[in-house]
């Protein structure tokens, strides 16, 4: 399954670099992560890391496939 996260602000390049499974995109203040994850597990572990980088979830959502 694809899952899309939109974070609040535009990320770095270290910051993105925290998300290698992940491509990320910048549009008007805001960065959308997005790309496959497997099971619920992966999503805890992304969770925790936009948390533990002290970032704002604006949405998350699965996509169609």
């Amino acid at each position: 399954m694809r899952y899309q996260f939109t974070i609040d602000g535009e990320l770095s390049e270290r910051a993105l670099a925290a998300f290698p499974e992940l491509t990320g995109d910048h549009t008007h203040g805001t960065t959308v992560l997005s790309g496959p994850i497997t099971d619920q597990t992966g999503i805890r572990g992304i969770l925790a890391r936009i948390d533990n980088l002290g970032l704002s979830v604006i949405e998350m959502r699965r996509l169609p496939e």
